[in-house]
């Protein structure tokens, strides 16, 4: 695998969209259609392995908002996973697949989010992060006083992009100052006060500073608490992985000793990846519908956009993407703009792309879409999200339906 380093035996630290299969995938787009989805489970095992091995003792739950599809949180729970979940429908998706700790880390959440969050964990344990002292009273009118985690605000953010940094940003957790105080009323209205939680942000990759800082910073709030007996310090996710082709992987191991050197909690750690478990374990297949070359740039115009993958129009995110035709590599190259359908300027997929000349009815892969790919899809200008195709070994199928217009007017009234 080219421009891997393998962690465990076997198990590359990370698959570059090179690395897939342009037949399969041909053979994928030809079946299924265009935009397509495809989300390699075993891959996703081998991710779940390597993170199991770097951190042994740590209690691991899946950031779910990265990737919610059934056969994903499966397979996670096969693997032994838990669930943090970000939302009331992140907690039924997970339920409903079997994952077996279920963890609602609430943001500011709505009523109807409490109330069926409260209904499922009638049925089921679910513990509950609060991020706010008012949360703690919300959840008490509805009768409801079992497990909380409190979140911390550590005002120390990292990541690759500034949406994304939470540690530092005050929707985000209790102060620091108040963590104690709001502990003492957790207790005494009769929570069950079992954890601390705080996240830094999402993309770390590189520089390790940022979240030894949290990890030592989350340890010393901990030991404020040490008259209240938490059981379990979680320090968030956020493991990033390289989206540029020649960015190195993760080094998972780094990670891992740079996470105990700077915990100093009393406690079990706990650690909620998202996208380290399935970024690299998905691509986004378009299909190449209008060629039109410019004095500046070739456009090429494919059918998935900034509906299909948000995070290039949102973040000016870097996404690799492959020309997969047959005879990709005969052709020379040209710098391209890749554009989808939708009318704004920010609806391009990549600017200033070298890619194989590109011919209309050319099938084109985008990389790293497994993680907020599909979870991000909208209807916007009425285009119905795309379908998304599980891999397992040889087998393959649709988990996800293409929606069409009928689905996206079924709810006018």
């Amino acid at each position: 695998m080219a421009g891997a380093v393998a962690d465990l035996d076997g198990n590359p630290a990370v698959r570059r969209l090179g690395d897939w299969s342009a037949a399969r995938l041909r053979d994928l787009a030809a079946d299924h259609g265009t935009p397509l989805y495809v989300v390699d489970l075993g891959r996703v095992r081998e991710n779940a392995a390597r993170l199991r091995a770097a951190f042994p003792d740590a209690a691991i739950d899946y950031a779910v908002k990265a990737n919610a599809r059934k056969p994903v949180l499966e397979t996670l729970a096969e693997e032994g996973l838990g669930a943090e979940c970000a939302s009331a429908g992140e907690v039924v998706r997970a339920y409903e697949a079997g994952v077996s700790t279920l963890r609602y880390t609430a943001v500011n959440p709505p009523a109807r989010d409490l109330d069926r969050v409260v209904e499922i964990a009638a049925e089921r344990e679910v513990t509950i992060t609060v991020g706010a002292r008012d949360t703690l009273t919300r959840l008490a009118d509805r009768d409801w006083t079992g497990r909380v985690y409190l979140r911390a605000n550590p005002a120390v953010g990292a990541g690759h992009h500034e949406k994304v940094r939470t540690g530092g940003d005050p929707t985000f957790g209790i102060p620091a100052e108040r963590i104690e105080a709001v502990a003492a009323d957790a207790e005494g209205m009769g929570f069950d006060l079992v954890g601390l939680h705080a996240h830094a942000g999402s993309g770390i990759l590189g520089d390790l500073s940022g979240h030894a800082a949290l990890v030592e910073r989350v340890s010393e709030i901990a030991a404020d608490l040490a008259d209240h007996d938490i059981d379990a310090v979680s320090i968030g996710g956020g493991f990033g992985v390289p989206y540029h082709e020649t960015d190195p992987p993760l080094d998972l191991g780094a990670l891992a000793e740079a996470t105990r050197d700077a915990f100093g909690a009393d406690a079990r750690l706990g650690i909620e990846p998202g996208r380290y478990l399935v970024a690299d374990a998905g691509v986004l297949l378009a299909r190449v519908n209008t060629v039109k070359p410019t004095p500046e740039t070739t456009v090429v115009g494919v059918d998935a956009g900034m509906t299909a993958l948000a995070r290039p129009a949102l973040y000016d995110a870097y996404h690799a993407i492959r020309s997969l035709a047959a005879d990709a590599s005969e052709r020379g190259t040209v710098a391209t703009t890749v554009a989808g359908p939708v009318c704004e300027s920010s609806d391009t997929l990549a600017r200033g792309r070298s890619l194989p000349v590109p011919e209309r009815g050319d099938l084109l892969a985008v990389g790293n879409a497994g993680a907020y790919g599909y979870e991000m899809a909208s209807t916007y200008n009425s285009r119905p999200r795309p379908a998304v195709c599980a891999l397992d070994g040889d087998e393959s199928w649709v988990c996800v339906r293409r929606e069409t217009v009928d689905d996206l007017s079924r709810l006018d009234q």
